[in-house]
């Protein structure tokens, strides 16, 4: 049965077999630009660590009707990792060293290696989804072979990069690091498109996780952020019956892992 809130899924959930990353304004209660900064990011990573879980859960047990979509719930998350990962190294890294005035090794010289590390298996991961002749074609032991090539420098990475962001805040107080953060979040989100990364990130958008402290995330009015959430879930509405989420933020039943009609999605 799909979660609504106040109730927890039944079955194995999408925070495993990779954790999340804990926000720093949760675990250090510091509230400075870069705290914020890398926060804000920890939600996005864990949107997408979330979407890597339930895919990894789910993919043995989806049934071949269930393929097309599958595959294209699949390749969202691909276009959310590769978008994040672009907008990363052309907007935001090179804000960053700009304002701190610092070269550009000093301050993500192991963030991009940690890039490189991923891309292979990434781009493997699109190539073979995007190759398959039909969706009958699928192989969901092939998908996880594929995925266990990436899986720990991925896991790495999206907790890594967090931790170095928020470490910058001991250079000290820099007021326009937000119109920078702010600027490539909005960017990651919706430049890759509605209706496939900015769908995916909130459909896999735990409002419970730590103490509900992120319930109200992003901050924007709640009736433009209810309807842009539906109004992006419309349009591909068969791939998010297998997201951890609900469309109102809270944790659901994975898809594939009980009856169909047991598990259908809120959306």
């Amino acid at each position: 049965m799909a979660s609504s809130q106040g109730t927890s899924p039944q079955r194995p959930w999408a925070d495993g077999p990779l954790k999340m990353v804990q926000t720093p304004m949760y675990t250090t209660k510091a509230d400075d630009t870069f705290t914020k900064g890398a926060s804000h990011m920890a939600l996005i990573h864990n949107s997408v660590l979330r979407g890597y879980n339930s895919i990894y859960l789910q993919a043995p047990h989806v049934k071949p009707e269930d393929y097309a979509d599958f595959i294209g719930y699949c390749l969202a998350w691909f276009k959310l990792v590769k978008s994040h990962h672009d907008d990363e190294e052309a907007n935001l890294f090179p804000g960053i060293v700009e304002m701190l005035g610092k070269e550009d090794k000093e301050v993500w010289g192991d963030t991009h290696h940690e890039h490189e590390a991923m891309l292979p298996g990434l781009v493997a991961f699109n190539e073979y989804l995007t190759t398959l002749s039909s969706p009958s074609d699928f192989s969901s032991a092939k998908l996880l072979e594929i995925m266990k090539t990436f899986e720990a420098p991925l896991d790495h990475h999206f907790h890594s990069e967090i931790s170095t962001i928020a470490s910058l805040s001991r250079m000290g107080s820099f007021p326009n690091a937000t119109a920078v953060f702010k600027t490539w979040g909005r960017q990651t989100l919706t430049k890759a498109g509605y209706a496939e990364v900015f769908a995916f990130v909130f459909l896999n958008f735990d409002r419970t996780y730590e103490e509900r402290l992120w319930e109200s995330w992003p901050p924007m009015p709640y009736p433009i952020r209810w309807a842009l959430i539906r109004y992006s879930a419309w349009w591909h509405q068969g791939w998010w019956r297998f997201a951890s989420c609900d469309i109102d933020g809270y944790p659901k039943d994975l898809y594939a892992l009980g009856d169909a009609g047991e598990a259908q999605a809120r959306i």
